[in-house]
């Protein structure tokens, strides 16, 4: 009898494993904004988006980047450098993106400015684009006899002056930048620490919607004092070995700057509603890689449900037989 009910509870243990792997995660979308919103984000756009650029002592570096007036009104519009860097927030327990905060590797910030509708370079010149016009904003990057080795990060903002409103008082404004991704000459330190991987199945995708996914994330910070890329491949096999999904090469990759943690993410978008696969997930990062894998058993919840509630009638017919032959015997022996 006691084998019996060891292996009852066996298959309850394996029954609420089942039912845990399929929990889903509780997950929050953002507030729709309106298409008036909406469209004044998309009134203005910059190109190029990012720049990289070999950096050398007491050197001036001149380049340019356009920005376009993609609305039907005149629009006025300023220039200007901020620092490229994140901060940890304790409330999110994540680093956030910010402009405002400098350190050893936002120090191009300072050395950045651009030339104005007079021919004057200065650090936040004013411009007009007409509508369907597109502008070309000269600028120069000076740097200084003593460069410090490593990364320097920078954005430069176009940022719309429009006086006029929408609906409920929002602004008409936009600010879209161009990334600067400054390498010093000097020692080069490339290193990282890879944490938080995981691997889990849920019943709601990246964006909160009801859907069956299997998905990974992790985690590397940037230890050493320029930018790298962090990737992460997620791949899922059936049992017999079958491929179903692989990360493409393209995707779930992230630039991480010094002094960062930020995490990659990734998911099987088409995740089956019943089966049984490994799921591996591989971070790399700065020429470090980490692997996790582990079994996913996938089962629809009323199937979950339902061997619960059997699970739980042979217990309750189990302990109510052996009670019943305790009587049995006690009576016998008296």
């Amino acid at each position: 009898m006691k084998r019996i009910v060891r292996g009852v509870m066996t298959l309850i243990m394996f029954g609420l494993v089942g039912a845990l792997t399929i929990m889903p995660n509780v997950a929050y979308a953002e507030e729709d904004t309106s298409d008036e919103i909406k469209k004044a984000a998309t009134s203005i756009s910059i190109s190029p988006v990012s720049k990289i650029l070999q950096l050398q002592p007491d050197t001036i570096y001149e380049d340019s980047f356009k920005v376009m007036n993609n609305g039907s009104d005149d629009m006025p519009f300023e220039v200007y450098a901020s620092p490229y860097s994140y901060t940890y927030s304790e409330e999110t327990e994540e680093y956030q993106l910010g402009f405002s905060r400098e350190n050893n590797y936002t120090q191009i910030t300072r050395w950045i400015t651009f030339k104005g509708p007079d021919g004057k370079y200065t650090t936040r010149p004013k411009f007009v684009a007409k509508p369907g016009e597109s502008v070309e904003v000269n600028y120069r990057i000076s740097t200084p006899t003593s460069l410090p080795a490593g990364g320097q990060y920078a954005v430069l903002f176009a940022h719309t002056l429009s006086s006029t409103t929408i609906s409920g008082g929002i602004k008409t404004e936009a600010s879209p930048g161009l990334v600067v991704y400054g390498r010093a000459s000097g020692e080069t330190i490339t290193t990282a620490e890879i944490s938080n991987l995981e691997l889990r199945q849920s019943t709601t995708d990246a964006e909160g919607n009801t859907r069956n996914t299997i998905n990974a994330s992790g985690k590397s910070k940037n230890t050493g004092n320029v930018d790298f890329t962090m990737s992460g491949t997620l791949k899922v096999e059936g049992i017999f070995g079958r491929v179903y999904y692989e990360t493409a090469p393209n995707e779930a990759r992230v630039s991480v700057i010094p002094d960062a943690e930020l995490s990659v993410v990734d998911e099987w978008e088409d995740t089956p509603y019943f089966g049984l696969f490994k799921a591996t997930w591989t971070v790399r990062a700065a020429g470090e890689s980490e692997t996790i894998s582990r079994m996913i058993l996938i089962l629809p919840a009323p199937i979950i449900v339902a061997m619960v509630l059997l699970l739980t009638i042979i217990i309750v017919w189990i302990i109510i037989m052996v009670r019943k032959r305790k009587e049995r015997r006690s009576r016998f022996t008296v």
